[in-house]
C-alpha cells in the first residue's frame, strides 16, 4: 500500500494564511456551475478550462474579462451579481477539504492565522461558517480589501500585516496557480493543497 503524504505546516512558519475556495472548502465545482448557468442566460458558454484559468480572480473582474473575451455587451456587475446568486443557491453542497481543516483546527490558537480570498466578505464568511472554521480566523482579507488581486501579492501581504508576521515566515495554502504565484511573489512559503484532495473523505 502506498502511503499518501500528509499536508503539514513548515517548521519555519510563524503564521498561516489560507485561500478559501478550493482550499478550505471544495466550492470550485459550484462556482463553475454558477458561471455556466449565468453565461447560458447571456448566450455563451464557459468551459471548465477557461473557468479554472481564472480562478482566484474576483467575480466582477472575471465578468469584465469574459465580456472582453467573447466581445459581448453586458453589464459586468449585473453578470457578477447573477453568478453570485446562482452560487448562493448551492453553496451548502460544498464539502470541507479535510486535510486543510485538520491543519486549521490543529493550529488554532497556536499560530496566528488569516484567510486571503478573491471572494467577497459575505461569501467568504458564509463558506467558512459552513466548513465549521469561521471562529478560527480573526482576519479575513477579501476582494473588497485590496485594489490589486491575485496573482498580485497584495491579498497575502495584507493578511501577513494583519497577523503581524513577516512575509518570509508566512505559509500560504492555495489551490490555484494564480494564488500560488501571488504567495511566491509575496516572498512566502506556498503550499499547493490540490495533491491532497484525495484525502477529503
Amino acid at each position: 500500500m502506498i502511503k499518501i503524504q500528509e499536508l503539514t505546516v513548515d517548521p519555519k512558519a510563524k503564521g498561516l494564511i489560507f485561500d478559501i475556495d478550493g482550499t478550505i472548502s471544495d466550492t470550485m465545482p459550484i462556482h463553475l456551475i454558477a458561471y455556466q448557468e449565468t453565461a447560458a442566460e447571456y448566450g455563451f458558454e464557459i468551459t471548465s478550462e477557461l473557468f479554472y484559468s481564472l480562478s482566484g480572480i474576483p467575480a466582477f473582474q472575471t465578468s469584465v474579462l469574459l465580456k472582453e473575451k467573447f466581445g459581448l455587451d453586458f453589464d459586468p456587475q449585473e453578470f457578477a451579481d447573477k453568478k453570485e446568486y446562482h452560487f448562493l443557491q448551492n453553496i451548502y453542497k460544498a464539502e470541507p477539504i479535510k486535510p486543510v481543516i485538520k491543519i486549521i483546527r490543529e493550529y488554532t490558537g497556536k499560530l496566528p492565522m488569516a484567510c486571503g480570498t478573491g471572494g467577497t466578505r459575505f461569501y467568504a464568511k458564509k463558506t467558512l461558517e459552513l466548513a465549521g472554521v469561521l471562529d478560527s480566523f480573526e482576519h479575513i482579507v477579501t476582494a473588497e480589501d485590496v485594489e490589486n488581486h491575485k496573482p498580485h501579492p497584495d491579498t497575502f501581504l495584507k493578511a501577513a500585516e494583519l497577523i503581524g508576521v513577516d512575509p518570509e515566515y508566512c505559509q500560504v495554502f492555495e489551490d490555484s496557480p494564480l494564488g500560488i504565484r501571488a504567495a511566491e511573489t509575496a516572498g512566502m512559503m506556498a503550499t499547493d493543497v490540490t495533491p491532497f484532495y484525495t484525502l477529503k473523505v
